[in-house]
């Protein structure tokens, strides 16, 4: 680790903090624990020098070992792209091999060949997780032609994730205009439409559907209507403001 940071870095003060926290103590159940590997869990500066880590152990790896072969890494999730299911079988090899080499193990269910498209000799998932995203097998066609594609899609996590916000944020309980309220719901909307959209905005579309729902009852609440009228009186404002929410220009109240 210290012989990755000198590489990148040049301060010495630098090198005297880092090496001075990579050796320091834990507390834990009230006990001091003393720590021969690692960085602390939850160290503020853990993640910045887990990617460095992984940086020279894994990026420069393939970058001198395996130049032909794609791949992403985010922090310690790694997808690495092979042709042949004897490349993947390799590769996994390969990778297993290194991390070792550098006293660092891979997570034994996480670690997995992953077939979207091609044949094989053994049975292996067909879809896989990444950052929030199912990747899968889909059927697309392509002048013409039906192909066995990959597509990206939110996956229900994700999904579930973003509803449970919505819950916490009690959205029925809040007695403020409707125009404070998309002012407040606005960024959060905007943030998840640039992210999950990138792909497939049809996949988005019952997360949308759950929070027009949420609205629906603050207008109950607040208008004290019963359910019919307060589905007019949200078309109604729709109608004079439909860009009034950022996910009305794809789901409509």
């Amino acid at each position: 680790m210290m012989q990755a940071l000198r590489h990148y870095c040049i301060d010495k003060w630098v090198h005297i903090y880092v090496e001075r926290w990579l050796k320091a103590d834990v507390m834990q159940e009230m006990k001091i624990r003393m720590r021969t590997t690692g960085t602390p869990q939850g160290g503020v500066i853990s993640p910045l020098l887990s990617y460095l880590f992984l940086h020279v152990v894994f990026d420069k790896s393939m970058d001198k070992y395996h130049p032909e072969k794609p791949f992403e890494r985010y922090a310690d999730d790694i997808i690495v792209h092979c042709k042949t299911e004897k490349q993947a079988l390799f590769m996994k090899r390969a990778i297993e091999h290194r991390m070792n080499m550098c006293k660092l193990t891979l997570h034994p269910e996480k670690t997995k060949i992953v077939n979207l498209r091609g044949k094989a000799e053994n049975k292996y998932p067909r879809k896989y997780y990444f950052l929030g995203f199912s990747i899968r097998h889909v059927m697309r066609e392509i002048n013409g032609r039906w192909m066995l594609l990959p597509g990206t899609f939110a996956s229900q996590k994700s999904k579930k994730a973003i509803r449970e916000k919505f819950r916490e944020i009690e959205i029925h309980k809040r007695r403020v205009p409707i125009q404070e309220l998309a002012r407040k719901l606005n960024p959060i909307i905007r943030g998840l439409i640039n992210y999950y959209h990138k792909f497939w905005q049809a996949g988005m579309r019952d997360v949308w559907n759950g929070l027009n729902h949420r609205l629906l009852n603050w207008v109950k609440w607040e208008k004290g209507l019963y359910k019919y009228a307060s589905v007019r009186w949200l078309k109604k404002q729709y109608k004079a403001t439909p860009n009034l929410f950022a996910y009305w220009k794809l789901v409509q109240p």
